[in-house]
């Protein structure tokens, strides 16, 4: 009799086909750091398995830093995904103003792909997504809310990135929002006080929206580019002047010495 040369195919675990797919989700941005995870009932009735197997596999994933849980308080996913720029780098870049027209110039090449990417790639579930934004984003610009429109400028193109559907695309933009996030702030409250810069930068706002539900590729890389050249050519221009006037008082200062 011929022997069986093969050994028996090993069967993966049900709570690593779990954690595989609680992983995917992470990395699809179906939850993002911080974000608490349902409820164990409602997670293992969505994945067809038993709650022993899916409390292995958070086990699993606890252990390895990309879930944590709170004592009473159910369980989340870890604050520190994505953050390699939450180190001394991001310290040191957000203090340096010189640099922030490279990190500007990164993030034009990076939301432009983005933007290419979500007119060909996004679904009917990102587009509605995208839409419910842009439509606060309107309301909030035509309200003047300054605070609501600066997160959700950044939510607007958050989507974007998640519309793209490349994991490590949307995660690079993530890292390098968390940098840029107070330079967004103060570059659009300055930006925002011309009320012509307002309406400019929610009609770029408004083509790249258009250009994605359209699914035209080249017109939302390009409405993207635009859009955020232009935010660079106004901060180097409001750049230029405050240096003139910081010129200017030290020119005061020497010629009228107390």
């Amino acid at each position: 009799m011929e022997s069986n040369h093969f050994g028996r195919v090993k069967q993966p675990k049900i709570s690593d086909i779990i954690m595989k797919e609680l992983e995917s989700m992470i990395l699809e941005g179906s939850f993002t750091a911080g974000q608490k995870l349902p409820p164990e009932r409602e997670l293992a009735a969505r994945f067809d398995v038993s709650r022993p197997s899916l409390r292995e596999a958070i086990q699993k994933l606890i252990a390895r830093g990309v879930l944590f849980s709170r004592h009473g308080g159910g369980t989340y996913v870890s604050e520190q995904l994505g953050s390699s720029f939450a180190d001394p780098l991001q310290d040191l870049l957000s203090s340096h103003d010189e640099f922030l027209y490279d990190q500007l110039e990164f993030r034009d090449a990076l939301e432009s792909l983005a933007a290419y990417y979500a007119a060909l790639r996004s679904t009917d579930a990102d587009k509605t997504k995208l839409t419910h934004c842009f439509h606060q984003l309107v309301e909030a610009n035509q309200n003047k809310a300054f605070a609501l429109e600066t997160k959700l400028d950044v939510e607007f193109h958050m989507i974007i990135a998640e519309a793209a559907h490349n994991v490590v695309l949307l995660h690079t933009l993530r890292g390098l929002h968390a940098m840029l996030a107070k330079s967004i702030s103060s570059n659009l409250r300055n930006l925002f006080e011309k009320p012509a810069a307002r309406q400019r930068v929610m009609e770029q706002h408004r083509n790249l929206y258009q250009a994605i539900m359209e699914g035209n590729a080249e017109d939302a890389r390009t409405a993207a580019h635009t859009h955020l050249v232009f935010v660079e050519d106004n901060l180097l221009k409001m750049r230029q002047e405050e240096t003139r006037i910081q010129r200017s008082l030290r020119r005061n200062e020497h010629q009228n010495p107390l």
